[in-house]
């Protein structure tokens, strides 16, 4: 499997992660993106021996999109320490399940998560497992049945995105752990990592990239779809 290199350099490997593919090793054995650009990098080249290749942040199995990975531990440590102060702007374009009714809003719920089940909840305040998420939405685009949002988040949960836009009623197109009421098996879940910026660990330039949605459904309902990620960008 090829994975699409977006930038690289001593330091960074920033990649498109293909849909339904894992990041890392997981149970199912099937082969995951962290494994890939390894042997990638050690055919590329000709490294003896393991290769380094540190996993920043994650994405979940079915889910696309921009991810930077540190190719040094220093990288790693400090890309890292970005990522827990928030430095690290993470956003997403998703379909959601109907319209909700503020066009733009922030939303913030406490989650727990069933490791067991692997299943993320949305809990009270007062729940002694739960979590504070916070993310912040805007509604680009609409249909009768459908809108493409671009989401921003606050903190990086566990499923966190399809999780509190399920708590408002507005599950993802295609998740059927957190929409099952709404989505049929077999539909691919809408919702892409667009977008990612973050300070070279060593430079300190200021490094931005995008990745676009593929053109099928429902992504491709949007006829402004251009025009929606040169203005969200």
């Amino acid at each position: 499997m090829k994975i699409p290199i977006l930038y690289e350099d001593n330091h960074l490997l920033v990649v498109e992660k293909p849909v339904n593919v894992p990041v890392q090793k997981d149970e199912s054995g099937d082969l995951d993106v962290l494994t890939i650009l390894k042997q990638d990098i050690k055919r590329r080249y000709q490294k003896p021996g393991n290769v380094y290749l540190g996993l920043v942040h994650r994405l979940d199995r079915p889910v696309g999109g921009v991810m930077v990975f540190a190719k040094t531990s220093k990288a790693a440590s400090r890309l890292s320490d970005q990522l827990r102060r928030g430095v690290i702007e993470r956003k997403y374009l998703a379909v959601l399940r109907g319209v909700p009714r503020k066009k733009q809003s922030t939303l913030q719920h406490y989650l727990y998560k069933n490791r067991l089940k692997n299943q993320v909840y949305s809990v009270k305040p007062n729940h002694p497992e739960g979590k504070v998420a916070s993310l912040e939405y805007q509604v680009l685009d609409k249909k009768i049945e459908h809108s493409l949002v671009s989401v921003r988040l606050h903190t990086g949960r566990s499923h966190q995105i399809r999780v509190q836009m399920a708590t408002e009623g507005h599950p993802l197109y295609g998740d059927q752990k957190y929409g099952s009421s709404m989505n049929r098996r077999g539909e691919q879940i809408a919702l892409w990592a667009h977008k990612l910026e973050f300070e070279h660990p060593t430079t300190k330039e200021m490094m931005q990239f995008t990745s676009e949605a593929p053109r099928v459904y429902p992504w491709e309902l949007y006829s402004t779809h251009d025009q929606v990620y040169k203005t969200y960008g």
